[in-house]
């Protein structure tokens, strides 16, 4: 007996007292998914999860507003990647295993709790999306998991990054409509201000815990607010109130770090990436987190890009028209985007900082990074790494991406020659495979002694400028609390929170006009 059959010969004693079938595997095949049908949507609850526990929330509420029943799953945690390793294929991303892991821990415990018919009252909705990278085999993934896990009949449903579906209201159970689009993404922004308005006064809060719950108030208000399809804008005054109550203590001289890289590895906070964003506070950080708005401003720029390149070089006039008219509703809606995230700025008094520019993200990138390459964040990570730098808006960017992630690779590769060009950014790219823990970790904080010592720096300069010691300025600034201030709109002209405040105490004209000199 050859080596080959008698390694065959093992796995299949393995498979037998595991239970499971002996037959040779066959080529997968994507099966085709019964209908979701308009007759079914008060009886079918709609699964979906992927960005942060506060976003994820108000999407639900946004959905349920629209008249579906809707139920977001948790954070994925280390026991999802296990089995997202044990039902996907090989050579996966971790956010393939952990989002897929996911869905399969939820499905099961709700088997195990006894609930019923669940392939027909459940149905799993996520984003869909092609390019160079595993995320376009998601589906696929989804699918092949759910097979292999025993919930073969669970259908998989799918949003298109490009907002290019719509369905026939009378008989789709989804309806993929200019409205559905328009509440989700209001939702996204509602979630965007409130995630970083709480890693704005999270690091500064005087009560511990004061911030989270402020946060959870806030959100209920929200959540409130979408579902019922009333005045957001008054739903954020609301909110507004409830945070500004928190007492913060803007005297902490801390390091400001810019978190950027892969989408699902920079957004989720969860052991995907470490739970990096609160570890890096329990380390003395402020954190800097990106917004989900700025990829839905990011796939506006790239489609009106598309659009113009085909308006210039199509010769046929009515080909010409067509893509003209398609650029123009591309314009309009981008114009509407941004109007409504404005209102939702303006609601809490401006504090959330504006999305940056996307033809000055392009401009600022194109030089290191072809612009038209479209895999992953595209150009985004070279530019945000060079508007920290050049801006001065974080003291140090850390790159966060799935191990052998191929657009995060590149960008990193990038990197190298941003930072041959501009010496003063600080930046380190890490690689998440859910284990390696501790390993970057440790490559984190050799980078992050630098950024503290740069930030006490930057505050000693700016204190000596002013003529004040430290223990002075920590005494004016403890005796100028007053309410209102977690929310308070400061300069920007240094990277610090604590130097922003002690410059916006100031009274002296001319120390600050020499200063923003």
């Amino acid at each position: 007996m050859d080596v080959k059959e008698k390694l065959e010969n093992h796995r299949n004693k393995l498979r037998r007292e595991m239970g499971l079938p002996t037959k040779e595997a066959s080529q997968f095949k994507l099966p085709v998914d019964k209908p979701f049908t308009r007759d079914e949507r008060e009886d079918v609850t709609l699964l979906f999860a992927g960005l942060t526990p506060i976003h994820d929330f108000l999407i639900q509420g946004a959905l349920e507003g629209l008249g579906y029943k809707a139920q977001h799953i948790p954070t994925p945690d280390n026991q999802s990647l296990a089995l997202g390793k044990e039902y996907c294929n090989r050579g996966q991303c971790n956010p393939t295993y952990y989002t897929v892991g996911n869905l399969i821990k939820v499905l099961k415990k709700m088997r195990d709790e006894g609930v019923e018919d669940i392939e027909k009252k459940y149905i799993y909705i996520t984003v869909g999306a092609c390019g160079p990278c595993r995320f376009g085999m998601y589906e696929a993934e989804y699918r092949k998991a759910l097979i292999d896990a025993g919930f073969e009949g669970l259908r998989v449903l799918t949003i298109s990054q490009e907002f290019e579906q719509e369905d026939d209201e009378k008989v789709s159970g989804l309806n993929r409509n200019a409205a559905f689009y328009i509440t989700l993404v209001k939702a996204v922004m509602a979630g965007d201000m409130i995630n970083e308005l709480k890693y704005k006064i999270r690091p500064y809060e005087i009560n511990p815990g004061s911030t989270e719950k402020a946060v959870e108030e806030t959100v209920q208000i929200l959540y409130k607010a979408i579902k019922e399809r009333s005045n957001h804008f008054r739903a954020l005054r609301k909110a507004k109130k409830v945070l500004e109550k928190v007492p913060v203590d803007y005297s902490r001289v801390k390091a400001k770090v810019k978190v950027i890289g892969e989408f699902w590895a920079q957004t989720t906070e969860g052991d995907g990436n470490y739970r990096l964003p609160l570890w890096l506070e329990e380390e003395g950080c402020e954190v800097v987190v990106q917004p989900v708005s700025g990829w839905i401003d990011y796939t506006f720029w790239y489609w009106k890009e598309y659009l113009v390149e085909r308006v210039v070089a199509r010769k046929n006039l009515r080909e010409k028209l067509n893509f003209a008219s398609v650029l123009m509703k591309m314009k309009i809606a981008e114009y509407l985007f941004k109007i409504y995230f404005n209102l939702y700025r303006a609601a809490l008094g401006f504090v959330i900082e504006p999305l940056p520019s996307q033809k000055k993200m392009a401009q600022l990138g194109e030089k290191y990074f072809n612009t038209k390459i479209l895999g992953g964040e595209g150009h985004l990570e070279v530019a945000k790494n060079l508007l920290a730098i050049k801006e001065k808006k974080a003291h140090l960017v850390i790159s966060v991406k799935p191990f052998g992630c191929m657009p995060s690779t590149q960008s990193d590769g990038v990197q190298s020659k941003v930072l041959s060009d501009f010496k003063e950014g600080l930046f380190i790219p890490i690689e998440t495979s859910g284990d390696g823990e501790v390993n970057v970790k440790s490559r984190v904080q050799m980078k992050l002694f630098e950024a503290r010592e740069r930030a006490k720096e930057e505050f000693s300069q700016l204190l000596k400028e002013m003529g004040m010691s430290d223990d002075y300025a920590k005494k004016t600034v403890l005796a100028n609390q007053k309410p209102g201030l977690s929310l308070m709109k400061l300069p920007s002209s240094k990277t610090t929170t604590a130097g922003n405040y002690l410059l916006s105490l100031s009274k002296e004209r001319g120390v600050l006009k020499r200063l923003s000199a």
